[in-house]
This record gives C-alpha cells, sequence and structure tokens, in this order.
C-alpha cells in the first residue's frame, strides 16, 4: 500500500472523494487531507506519503506551488493534479516539475481510482528498478573485495595490461592508481602451515599497515599493495611496522613469516617491483627463514643477473594446481631452454631452479610437503642442467597428479550438487545452466557446463531433460491414463505437450499416449 495525502480547500469536496474512492482496490491508503498547500507541506513532512492529489487553485500555497517546493524538498512524492479548464495552463506547468497525472473538474470516483492504478503501477515498476539497482550494488559490493584481489593478482602477472586498463579498472574498484607512487610488499609463510592461515596472515598485515590498497593471495604468498606517502625512501618507521606484523602473525600462529619489501615507484611500474620482491626472497632462500629484506639488500651481481630472466614460477605453479600436465611440462620445457640459451653461471641458473622448486613444493600438502623439501638436498648436488631438468619435471608431474586428483573429487562434488538441484526443481519450466550457476556462488555457467559433461559424459540440458522424461515415465506407470499437457505442465515443459510429446517419443521410442496403453492394459 503507498501513502495517500488528499488536497482540496473545499471541505465538501474533500469530504466526498475521501469516503467514496475504494482506497485499498487502487493500492493506496488514505493518511491524511489538508485545505491548502501550505496545511500540505507540512502534512507531507509528518506523514512522508508517495502520493498526493492535490487542486490546482487553493488560497495560500496553490497547487502548483506545492508541485514547486516538493520538487526541490520531497523529489519522491507523485502528484495527480485536479484542475478546472481555466487552469488547464497551470497543469501544463505543473508537468514540468514531472507531473504526469491530472483529472478535470468534476471527476468521479472511478476517474480517480483508473489515474491511482496506473500510478501505483508506476511507482511498482520504480520500486522494482531501485530493488534491482540495490541488488545489483549489494551484490557487486559483496565481490568487490575478491574482484580487487583477482585485478591486483592479474595486474602483476599479465603483461598485456596497460594504461588505459588501468584507468578502467580504477574506476570500477572506485580507488585511484594511476597518479600514486606505491611499494610491493610479499609475505611468505615458512614451514608447515594451514591454509587458513594465509587469510589469518592478510586480515593482520591489513589492519596493521593502514597504507594498503590492495591485498591478494598469489599461491603460498601475501601479496600486499601499499601507497607511499612523503618520501619514497623506505624510512625505519615502516620498517618496523611491517616486522610488527610478522611478530603478530607469530604470536598466534607460531608459524614464521618472511616478507619482502619492493623499492617504490608508480603504479604502472608494479610488475617489475613485484619481480624484485620475488628476488628478495629467492635470495632469502640463502639465509635462515623468516626476517625482512629489501631490494637493497640483495647484492648488485645478483641482481644484474637476473633482469635478463624472467622467472614465471607463479604461471607454473598455476597450471599444477589446475592439474594441466601437458601444460605444466611445455611451460618447464620452455623454462630450461631459457635458461640453456643464456648460458649464465652455473650457480645463478641453479638458484633460478631452486625457486622454482621452492615455489612448487609450497602447493604440497602438508603430509607430502617435507618429502618434498628433503629432497632440495639432492637437487643441490645435481650438477648438470639436464638433471636438474629432469628432477624438477619429476616433482612437477607428482604434484599435479595430486592437484589433479583432488581437482577431479572437487568436480565430482559440485555435479553432485547439482544432480540435487535437478532433483529439487526439475519440474520448474525455468531451469537451466545459468539458474543452477546463480545457486552455486556465482559460478560461470559455461564453466559449471564442462565440468558437467566431463564428469556425466552428456550436456546439462541433455541430462534434465532425459531426468523429466523419465519421472514423467514412472508417473503415467503409477498414475495410468493422464493428459498430455498435464504432463507436460508437471515435468517442466511449461504446458508446451506438443513439444513434451516429440521430446518424450524421440527418448522412450513412443508417445505419451503409445506408452500409457500397456498401463490401462494391466
Amino acid at each position: 500500500m503507498y501513502k495517500l495525502l488528499l488536497v482540496d480547500d473545499e471541505r465538501l469536496i474533500l469530504e466526498g472523494i475521501s469516503q467514496v474512492v475504494d482506497w485499498a482496490q487502487a493500492g493506496t491508503e488514505l493518511v491524511g487531507t489538508a485545505r491548502n498547500g501550505i496545511e500540505a507541506l507540512e502534512k507531507i513532512e509528518e506523514l512522508r506519503p508517495e502520493i498526493v492529489i492535490t487542486d490546482i487553485s487553493m488560497p495560500g500555497l496553490d497547487g502548483l506551488g506545492l508541485v514547486q517546493k516538493c520538487s526541490e524538498r520531497f523529489p519522491e512524492v507523485k502528484f495527480v493534479m485536479l484542475t478546472g479548464y481555466k487552469d488547464f495552463d497551470y497543469a501544463c506547468i505543473a508537468m514540468q516539475h514531472g507531473v504526469k497525472h491530472y483529472l478535470l473538474k468534476p471527476c468521479n470516483e472511478n476517474q480517480i481510482h483508473d489515474a491511482l492504478v496506473e500510478l501505483v503501477a508506476e511507482l511498482n515498476e520504480l520500486k522494482g528498478r531501485m530493488e534491482f539497482v540495490n541488488d545489483m550494488k549489494q551484490r557487486f559490493t559483496k565481490v568487490l573485495p575478491h574482484v580487487k584481489e583477482q585485478f591486483l593478482k592479474e595486474w602483476i602477472s599479465n603483461k598485456t595490461y596497460g594504461s588505459q586498463d588501468l584507468e578502467y579498472y580504477q574506476e570500477l574498484l572506485g580507488i585511484e592508481l594511476n597518479d600514486k607512487v606505491v611499494r610491493l610488499i610479499l609475505f611468505r609463510l615458512e614451514g608447515s602451515y594451514e591454509y587458513e592461515q594465509l587469510f589469518a596472515l592478510q586480515n593482520i598485515a591489513q589492519d596493521m599497515l593502514q597504507e594498503t590498497l590492495l591485498s591478494t593471495r598469489i599461491g603460498g604468498f601475501i601479496l600486499t599493495l601499499m601507497e607511499v606517502e612523503g618520501e619514497a625512501a623506505l624510512n625505519s618507521t615502516l620498517l618496523e611496522r611491517i616486522s610488527d606484523v610478522r611478530k603478530m602473525f607469530y604470536k598466534f600462529y607460531k608459524v614464521d613469516v618472511t616478507i619482502a619489501i619492493s623499492d617504490a615507484d608508480f603504479m604502472i611500474h608494479s610488475r617489475r617491483l613485484y619481480r624484485q620482491t620475488l628476488q628478495c626472497l629467492n635470495h632469502c632462500f640463502y639465509m635462515e627463514e623468516g626476517g625482512l629484506i629489501t631490494g637493497s639488500d640483495i647484492p648488485s651481481d645478483e641482481l644484474s643477473g637476473r633482469n635478463d630472466i624472467e622467472l614465471d614460477e607463479e604461471q607454473i605453479c598455476l597450471l599444477i594446481k589446475a592439474g594441466e600436465q601437458s601444460a605444466v611440462e611445455f611451460e618447464l620445457e620452455r623454462l630450461f631452454n631459457l635458461l640453456a640459451e643464456q648460458r649464465v653461471d652455473i650457480n645463478v641458473t641453479r638458484s633460478y631452479v631452486l625457486q622454482l622448486y621452492s615455489a612448487m613444493i609450497r602447493l604440497a600438502v602438508p603430509d607430502e610437503r617435507n618429502t618434498f623439501t628433503s629432497s632440495m638436498v639432492e637437487l643441490a648436488e645435481i650438477r648438470t642442467l639436464s638433471g636438474l631438468k629432469a628432477y624438477v619435471k619429476d616433482a612437477a608431474a607428482r604434484l599435479t597428479a595430486m592437484y589433479d586428483r583432488h581437482f577431479r573429487c572437487r568436480q565430482s562434488l559440485i555435479v553432485d550438487k547439482m544432480f540435487k538441484i535437478i532433483a529439487d526443481d526439475y519440474k520448474n519450466a525455468e531451469l537451466s545452466l545459468s539458474s543452477v550457476a546463480a545457486e552455486m556462488l556465482y559460478m560461470n555457467p559455461d564453466y559449471l557446463g564442462k565440468i558437467f559433461k566431463k564428469i556425466t559424459g552428456e550436456k546439462f540440458s541433455n541430462y534434465v531433460t532425459n531426468y523429466r522424461i523419465t519421472k514423467a515415465s514412472e508417473h503415467i506407470m503409477h498414475s495410468g491414463d493422464v493428459r498430455v499437457f498435464e504432463l507436460a505442465e508437471m515435468f517442466g515443459f511449461g504446458g508446451n505437450a506438443q513439444y513434451f510429446s516429440q521430446v518424450f517419443k524421440k527418448v522412450t521410442g513412443q508417445t505419451p499416449t503409445e506408452f500409457m496403453k500397456p498401463s490401462q492394459g494391466n
């Protein structure tokens, strides 16, 4: 029900309209009356009606003045104007303030009812649009943290992104990035840890480092993008606060953290800063676990030796986690061919391989991680590049197989959930892959369809169709003679009897009528 205020300076008209109109039937509730525009303005502020029916000609503040003032103070209020022939020009002026509905005096209750029904329909449509927009905003707000995380991950790993992409994403995410000087901080948990502890470390870092613009999880790392304010030099105060993150996390979880800090530069150069943090972590391989290292801590010859080769261990780790065995082999082959072509110092090559292997073994489950870690001693003793390649490819194959089993198990669980949704909702003609995807935390329908076909061997739509026909067949066998259009309505074909019959015959080899005959004979 929409609240309505009635305004007219003639008492008889005011009382007459109040009594003869069936307000509820029109979807409204008469919450008050007023004798002039000034009194109406007070009532509008007090009662907050959605609709006002008002005469144009009134003493003091007339209807047109009331509309003008409400357009400033209460723009959401909708008006129905009551006007005589001589006031028609005023009605036109009122329309300039958004008034679309007017009635020519004298008018009866049916005319008022029709005008209100039309206005209520407009309000309902407007309300529906606003609810849709608000729902979309709420959904976007809900997923915005994940979108920000994914953007940072994509930005530092996708070499095709440029300044135009940055402008687009900063508008989408509602944060200014293009002109900011930033610093990247990479956190790595050491030893055995639970995956949930990555989230804990990320939250602690965001709480304690107020300059954080974006943060994401990459493999076993937490990457934080900080805004650099004032001096670009890394001061002792910031170093102390970053170190406090490590101490706070260790206090709660007894797991040490190694932290790499990049130099400061503009956001557009953040991929270089990310590579610098990886170099810092690689340098930490030769140091004790835990601690904090910056670019200035790395010897210049080590930095210059690294600039020629860009080690993309993150891409390899992502392929391992996806269970893509052939893609992992291809990427490793490409990397080792590049190392062979560069012919850099053997120790530099070995450090590349150790960095890659370190990233890979963090993907192992805790029970198996120690086995991979202890094997690093053997890896360090291998003296040829071909030997290193064979060793790393074998470890990658075992890890990829492990994730492939896990991935298939996870896919089976997803398909099991899809089976349940189909079983619960197969009678709904609107059931589709998109609607199922929406029920499963906004999963991509195409991706979901591929998983379903991979596990079941058939397309989702075919499975649903066969499931519906099977249920319809069972119903016929139990119920005997039943009308085809009823079956079409009951089993998700939207009452389309002809289409149902065609599909039924295609699946069973018989029309529904032919299928019923044996049931009748029993």
